[in-house]
């Protein structure tokens, strides 16, 4: 994605977004969510790296993306029932704007412009990571490396 989820929203409706955030860190290795867990806040990343992963019966995490600078870390909190589709772990020192998503949900209903604003930034995050995916997937079975996908 060429803008970042912030600056691509209009400035009053960034600084009311930015009123329902506070400033976090995780270390390095840091489980920041788990699959199926409560999907209650997401981040922008500020710096640093975070992998987000998939984890198959009886085995390791399989990483599908890594997501760094300006990036959004989580989506599910925007569509019931509010929990995680995938995981995700700190592959670096991230520092992030972390959001309280019930916070924003409710600025959501009260501010509908921004709502639809902020939704559709979302999608378009949802979306390019849709694309990233299936373009992965044909170069995995273009080559015949099925066996280099996480097992779901």
């Amino acid at each position: 994605m060429t803008t970042t989820l912030m600056n691509a929203l209009p400035g009053q409706g960034r600084e009311r977004l930015m009123k329902c955030s506070r400033p976090v860190s995780f270390a390095a290795g840091t489980r920041i969510f788990e699959d199926r867990g409560p999907a209650d806040r997401f981040w922008v990343i500020r710096t640093g790296a975070v992998n987000l992963d998939l984890h198959g019966p009886g085995q390791n995490a399989g990483t599908l993306e890594m997501l760094g600078h300006g990036d959004l870390l989580g989506w599910s909190w925007l569509v019931p029932p509010y929990t995680w589709r995938l995981g995700a772990e700190a592959f670096s020192m991230v520092r992030a704007d972390e959001f309280d998503a019930r916070a924003v949900r409710a600025l959501c209903d009260e501010d509908p412009v921004l709502g639809l604003e902020l939704t559709r930034r979302v999608l378009e995050v949802v979306a390019d990571r849709l694309q990233a995916t299936r373009v992965r997937l044909l170069g995995v079975y273009a080559h015949g490396n099925e066996s280099a996908l996480p097992v779901e």
